[in-house]
This record gives structure tokens, sequence and C-alpha cells, in this order.
């Protein structure tokens, strides 16, 4: 069974060495209460509670997964208990506007008890996951009385929120959707349509589930533009605020998946259900996509959690599992072999994890930072957000693929152990793979990068971040201890704004230009800008060392680390830059009968 220990000194050395969280948090309207001791005390009981509940029950959601009577769903055993535990704890609350019930605490303290649940219990965790978004679009698009109506209670946790986008017919391409609403005489409309997809959509969680749906209204124009947003309760609100009768929408089905077994994943049918229109008439998209931004850096998360429980379990089997001896000979003479932890190859599985983890932490609560910065407001948030935008894809994509890559690897550490259910691995095999795909696939993302946020800018939502890496290694080219880094990455750093001119000039010619580097791409630009925190991680480890320290293996970790991700990792830019300069030709040349099967399908 695997087992989970919230990495806190790591954790402690992002947020407080590295990102400077103290002085973040004394610079923001809500940030008084975020002392030191709060943190520490936050994080403290956000690792017992993740540990001591939400790790056992991770295999046994995966085991039992959730069941379907008639419309009913019940979650795993321990599920239900253990939100309610959540809840009594005053989690979902803590983020929250206080003017509704919550504690008012910086989002990205939130963002830090996340990447816990998600290494502890990514299916557990998507219950009230979706839940901060659908708050986030009812604070910020919501009247005064739908506030008063719903966010009360969700900030409480007792009710819950999902988001309905996807239809049957239709996946990313929501301009096809094809559920209506019907204006009604009480100033209501009637939602009618089928939605797929719907993690949590019904479940025996909570008192009642509050559905955020995209439909369209009869006089909607085509595509995209005629997009509205709905509150579509499971049950409608009484007088009293209490979950009264129940609403027209039921799941017609739960989905049989490949992984996150412990999550619902609903087939939602809304049968004239009564709903509230979100904010103005066509402009559903854009509400949601408050929403879907938070989605996107939440599974981003969860690339995250689970390279780092997948690199905590495979370490602890790697220094067990006895095989081979070294090749320069017995490490340990007095065992009948020694552990696999000192072959090559597998140090360079678990240090694959490691990078992964440690500068995927580093990046994602940098963004964290940005999200305080947006939602404080002041001078730093318009720069804070186009950054932000800038970096929501990469988060999104490049470490849900390393959450991937780093699961992968723990199987391939556990040998054929790996391949068998109860070791757990597999597991997180088959729950990171969906990462790549829900909330805006990775190609979706790439396209996103280099087409909207980059180049429909001219470059400048980049020029912003490049322009930091470059400061940073000026600062440092007097530095050289720390050459070894800042050398590679200042020569990466330009070569990224010429990469993207490159592929602007061809795209003028021909579009598909775009779609044919967009992956290589992204992939690029995440090894770039993980070795632009790795090397800030290298100086900070060589600061503490010079200035003397008592956890000198912690900061050499660090050292060793940087150095792998620079000569290991990094180099994987070269094959992204070719196969970005080879265009589009090989992959459009071919016209269609030429792929053929030899039969028809």
């Amino acid at each position: 069974m695997p087992t989970y220990k919230a990495p806190l000194r790591d954790i402690r050395f992002v947020m407080d060495e590295l990102l400077d969280f103290p002085t973040h948090y004394a610079q923001l309207p809500n940030g008084d209460d975020a002392s030191p001791e709060i943190v520490s005390a936050i994080l403290q009981e956000g690792a017992k509670f993740t540990e001591e509940v939400l790790t056992p029950l991770n295999q046994v959601g995966d085991s039992q997964g959730c069941s379907y009577n008639e419309g009913v769903v019940t979650t795993p055993d321990g599920f239900k208990e253990a939100y309610q535990q959540y809840v009594e704890g005053g989690w979902p609350s803590m983020t929250q506007d206080p003017a509704y019930g919550g504690q008012g605490l910086p989002s990205s303290l939130g963002m830090v008890l996340n990447e816990m649940v998600c290494s502890a219990n990514l299916s557990w965790g998507m219950y009230p996951g979706l839940s901060h978004g659908a708050m986030d679009v009812l604070l910020h698009h919501g009247t005064d009385a739908q506030k008063e109506m719903f966010l009360s209670k969700m900030v409480e946790g007792s009710w819950t929120g999902t988001m309905c986008l996807t239809e049957p017919h239709c996946g990313t391409d929501l301009g096809l959707i094809r559920t209506k609403a019907e204006p009604q005489a009480d100033g209501t409309y009637a939602i009618s349509g089928t939605k797929i997809f719907i993690s949590a959509g019904e479940h025996d969680m909570s008192d009642n589930i509050v559905h955020l749906v995209l439909a369209k209204l009869p006089d909607a124009p085509g595509g995209s533009k005629g997009i509205s947003l709905f509150i579509v309760p499971k049950f409608m609100p009484d007088a009293q605020g209490e979950a009264g009768e129940r609403n027209g929408v039921q799941c017609g089905s739960i989905e049989h998946k490949m992984g996150i077994h412990g999550n619902s994943t609903c087939v939602m049918n809304f049968d004239g259900a009564q709903g509230y229109l979100i904010g103005e008439p066509h402009k559903g998209l854009s509400y949601m996509f408050v929403m879907m931004n938070a989605a996107r850096i939440g599974v981003g998360m969860q690339g995250l959690g689970l390279t780092e429980v997948a690199y905590q379990n495979s370490l602890a089997y790697a220094r067990d599992r006895l095989q081979m001896r070294s090749l320069n000979g017995p490490k340990f003479p007095e065992k009948a072999a020694d552990p696999i932890i000192v072959h090559p190859d597998v140090r360079r599985m678990l240090l694959t994890q490691k990078a992964f983890a440690e500068g995927g932490r580093a990046l994602i609560y940098y963004t964290a930072q940005l999200i305080d910065k947006v939602h404080a407001g002041g001078e730093d948030a318009n720069e804070a957000n186009e950054l932000l935008g800038l970096l929501t894809p990469i988060v999104k994509a490049f470490l849900t693929e390393a959450g991937f890559e780093a699961a992968n690897e723990g199987v391939q550490i556990y040998g054929g152990h790996g391949f068998i259910h109860e070791w757990g691995m597999e597991q997180f095999v088959r729950d990171s793979r969906i990462t790549r795909l829900y909330e805006g696939t990775t190609g979706i993302q790439a396209l996103d990068l280099l087409g909207r946020k980059i180049l429909m800018s001219q470059g400048e939502s980049l020029k912003r971040f490049t322009k930091q890496v470059h400061k940073f290694c000026k600062a440092e080219e007097g530095n050289s201890e720390l050459a070894e880094f800042t050398t590679t990455l200042s020569q990466l750093n330009q070569e990224w704004g010429e990469l993207t001119m490159q592929v602007g000039m061809k795209a003028m010619q021909n579009r598909d230009e775009v779609g044919a580097a967009s992956v290589d791409y992204l992939m690029y630009s995440g090894y770039v800008t993980l070795a632009y925190f790795w090397a800030q991680t290298a100086k900070t480890a060589q600061t503490a060392l010079a200035n003397g320290t008592n956890e000198t293996a912690f900061y050499q970790g660090k050292l060793a680390t940087a150095r792998f991700y620079f000569q290991k990792l990094l180099p994987r830019t070269r094959a992204l830059v070719a196969t970005m300069q080879t265009g589009a030709d090989s992959l459009m040349a071919m016209e269609d009968e030429q792929f053929g099967l030899g039969f028809e399908i």
C-alpha cells in the first residue's frame, strides 16, 4: 500500500526561502492573518489531515469506485466521513470572502493545501476542488441575491459546486453546445440538455450540488458568442435557505473510467430544470473562464501532487529493494545484494521525479503568488495577471505531462511489483492520465499558449517573463559558482524569443505552422521555465551553504538536483527545437486516403 508524507521541509523552503512568502503576505490587504505562525499551523494541520485521513482512503476509492442506482451515486467507504472532517476543520472557508463566512486568507494558502490533497487522494480532492472555482464565478459575476442564496452554503462546505460544459457531440468546441435555456415568467430559466464528463456531478457527500451550466437562449447568436451561464441547483433553496424541492436535474449514469475511480464522473440530464442567469446574456463563456482558469491551475497541481507521491514511494522502494551489486563493487557487502538505489538508471528515474516535483512546486507556488496579487488589485495586478495568463497553460500542460512521466517511472522502479495493484504505483499512472486531458488537453493548452497568449499579443506577454529571467541572469553574471546554471539559462531565454519569431513568421504564410509547433513549443517553454526556478533554487542553496547551516545534506541535495536537471533533462530542448523547426509539411502533406487501413471500419 502506498504511503504519503507531506513534504513540509520542501514546502517551507519554497515558501520562505525561495519565494519569500512572509514578505509577500505582509504586502497583501488580506495578509495580516497569514503570519508565519498561522501559516505553520495550517501546514501542520493540513499535513495531518491528508496523511492520516485521506491517504488511507486512496486505494479504497480506487478499488470500490462509485456506485450508481437509479440516479443515486454513493461514494466509496470513508469518503463522506472524510468530507465531514474537512468541513468541520474549516478548510472550505479558509480562503473565501468573510462577507459570506470565509476566513479571508490568501488564495495561495489554499493552493498549498491542495497540493497535499492531490498527493494523498486525487479522487477525493475533486469533490471539494471544483467548488472553489464555482464560488469565484459567483463572487465576481453573481448578483447580490445569488450570492446570498448560494455562496454562504458553499463557503461552509455543506453545498458543493460543479461546472457543466461538455456535451456528447462537442468537447472543446463549446460553440456547438445544444443545451437550451427558456425564459420563464418569474425571471428564471428552464434549462434542458445533456452534459457529460461532469466531475462530482452527483454524490452523497454534501446536502446540495450547485451546477454552473453553459446553455443558449432562444435568441442567441451562433457559436461561442451565444453562450450564457446559469446556476442550476440540485435542490432549490427553500425560504430558510436550506435544500428544498428537487430540481429537474438528474444523473443519467456514471462513467467507468481508466482511473480516478473514487470520483463520480457523471452524465447529467437537465429536463426543464430551474436556473438563474449569471451576469449578462451571451457572456457566459467569459464568466466561466474564471472557473476554467482556476481549474487549469488546479489540474497542474494534480500533476505536481502525483509527481510527489510517486517519488516518495519510489524512493522508499529503491532504498529497500535488494537487486544485484553496484557496478563499482558491493556498497552493502553485509547484505545479499545492494539496494537498487545504487544503480545509475534507477537514480536517473528517481532524480527525474525529484526534479519535476521540486521544480514544479516552485513554479506553481509562484503562480499562486500571482493569483494573490491579482485578487489584491493595485498597481501590480495587471502585470501579475498577464504573467499568470502566460504561465497557466504551461502549469496545466507541462506539469501534467511531467506527472504522467513521473508515475510511469515509478512503475519502472518497482519493476514487476509496479504492475501489481496492491503496490499502488499503477494507480498513480491511471489517475495521472486524465490530467493530460481534462480542462483542455495538452494540445489545446499549447494552442492557447502559442497562438492566443503569445502570437496574438505580438510576443508581449512572453517578453514580460523573459525579461524577468534576463534580469536574474544579468544580476548573477559575476557569480562564478552559479555560472553553470545561468549561462545555459541565458542562452535558452534568448533562443525562446527567437523561436517564437520564427514560428510567427511561418504562421503568417500558413496558420498550420502554429498547430504543428505548438506542443513542442509548450514543452520547450516548460523546460526553460523550470530551469529558471532551478537556477534560483541553486542560488538559494549556495547562499545557505556559504552562510553555514545545520542542514547541509538538504541544500547539497538541492544543488545536486539542479545539476541533474540542467545536465540530463534540459537537453531535451534540443530535440524540441529540431522538431519545431521542421514545420508543418510532413504533418499535412499526406492525403486522407493515404492514411489507409486496407479495410473499412
